[in-house]
């Protein structure tokens, strides 16, 4: 029988072990879930912001078209917040693995359908109503999928290398964008406008079907996270409730599950291999999940959130847009400007990660935010009023610094903040309602700005606010690096 070597440094203090291989499968899963998850969205914002307010809003303005356009993309985020509440409660209760395949599925199939709806020029009204509707269910399953895995890398990651593990879930959004700016990239450099308009925005959506399909196949094989496997709340594969924890503080009995022996989505229940069950564990252990502090964790991460949300809206969103609208450039320059700053991101990424494992999170994030800070304006100035190379050189440092650099960081960094007992729950919430309020909004907001205005100083202004919410919660949060994952408590 072939073994493989047992990673090292698991990630909890437990003694649920994973293997080298089962690392990598993880790894892979969570890079290619969220990979596909903001492939699913920027296809879909970039179609917003170029085509879909002639093909679903047509006879409105440019103005009133891209910001029609922008409502119906920030629609989603109201279904993701739906969805990170629901399944983030199925994540803590049952397992991070099974809503991983729910979740992936849901995205990928209606993202796919987009790319068969008919047009406003074929069934009126029906098909914007189409439109709203797809986006709200590929919205509802991606509203736990990142937070989902996020939640996973970390919990399989050895301590020491915490960060770098947990940023290939930020990888694997940098990885999304890249394909999905490089396809809509390709579309708008080979077809005339009215391909592009008849059969060409289509492509993208139908060949999102593919790594689906792998997707798939990879998390059905995916073993549970190693950490809840450890919680002394779980008991059978599924985590006690209230009343059961209470009981189980107590040193009272907990009843036995009816699907005892069997994991969600496979595998052996937890105890199987001699160690004791919930009900057995320290009191003290289990009445900390039930004595946490609840609340100042979740705002400061929520805070946390505000600028890598808020920032990836206007730029990898509004930006493209404003560009190609408002200043009349030629479209594929933002396009373009998004595709190399993607690119560079492969090693944005992965060096932030190693940075926070080295010095701590919170160095860091003072570091990122306050550089956008400094530069929000001057960069905007170089968009607004440069030449191509200047505007291209300004979107690629402001989503490496602003939105990707963040972004790696926030992997990490939310996971820890929370106690495992409510972690995927906490994490997907905080980050759907920051996508919410920043991301989703941003861009409608920015383009009234803009329009009111008639400038692109508001953009910069929002980006400074964004990025210095940030700020004033990475110095109000504590350092979590190295935390051991499986406490039930939150960090404060």
């Amino acid at each position: 029988m072939t073994t493989h070597s047992a990673a090292t440094e698991p990630s909890g203090s437990g003694t649920a072990q994973r293997t080298t291989r089962d690392l990598t499968r993880a790894a892979v899963s969570g890079w290619l879930g969220t990979a596909l998850e903001f492939m699913d969205f920027q296809l879909y914002s970039l179609a917003a912001a170029i085509v879909f307010n002639k093909l679903f809003f047509p006879g409105a303005s440019p103005a009133l078209g891209l910001l029609a356009a922008m409502a119906t993309y920030g629609v989603g985020y109201v279904a993701r917040l739906v969805g990170a509440v629901y399944f983030g409660r199925m994540g803590d209760r049952m397992g991070r693995k099974k809503v991983l395949v729910i979740t992936i599925l849901m995205m990928g199939a209606s993202t796919t359908l987009i790319g068969v709806l008919p047009t406003y020029a074929q069934i009126g009204m029906l098909a914007p109503t189409l439109l709203v509707a797809l986006r709200l269910v590929q919205g509802f399953g991606a509203g736990a999928e990142i937070a989902g895995a996020t939640v996973m890398l970390a919990e399989y990651a050895p301590v020491r290398r915490r960060g770098l593990v947990a940023s290939l879930a930020s990888l694997g959004t940098n990885s999304g964008t890249l394909a999905a700016s490089g396809l809509w990239a390709l579309l708008l450099g080979v077809l005339s406008e009215d391909q592009l308009l008849s059969w060409g925005w289509r492509l993208p959506f139908l060949l999102s079907f593919l790594p689906l399909l792998f997707a798939i196949w990879l998390r059905r094989s995916l073993k549970e996270s190693p950490v809840f496997e450890e919680r002394p709340d779980v008991v059978d594969g599924v985590a006690l409730s209230g009343d059961e924890l209470r009981a189980a503080a107590n040193g009272q009995p907990v009843a036995a599950r009816s699907d005892a022996g069997q994991q969600p989505g496979g595998g052996e229940r937890p105890g199987d291999d001699g160690r004791p069950g919930s009900a057995e564990k320290p009191a003290a252990t289990l009445e900390a999940g039930l004595r946490q502090r609840k609340g100042r964790a979740f705002f400061l991460t929520l805070g946390l959130r505000f600028g890598q949300a808020g920032n990836s809206g206007l730029v990898q969103t509004f930006l493209v847009g404003y560009v190609a609208g408002t200043l009349a450039i030629e479209r594929s320059v933002p396009t373009d400007a998004i595709l190399y700053g993607s690119l560079v991101g492969f090693a944005t990424v992965p060096l932030v990660g190693m940075a926070g494992d080295r010095w701590g999170r919170r160095p860091v994030y003072l570091v990122l935010t306050s550089l956008m800070i400094v530069l929000a304006f001057p960069l905007m100035l170089m968009i607004a009023h440069g030449s191509t190379l200047a505007l291209t050189l300004g979107m690629i440092l402001a989503l490496n610094i602003g939105v990707l650099g963040l972004f790696s960081l926030e992997s990490v960094t939310m996971a820890e903040l929370f106690g495992s007992r409510t972690r995927f729950t906490q994490l997907a919430v905080a980050k759907e309602i920051g996508g919410v309020l920043a991301t989703a909004i941003g861009p409608v907001l920015a383009a009234g700005l803009t329009a009111a205005t008639g400038s692109w100083w508001p953009v910069a202004a929002m980006l400074v606010v964004y990025s210095l919410i940030t700020l004033i919660s990475a110095l109000l949060a504590p350092e979590t690096r190295g935390r051991d994952l499986v406490r039930l408590e939150d960090a404060v």
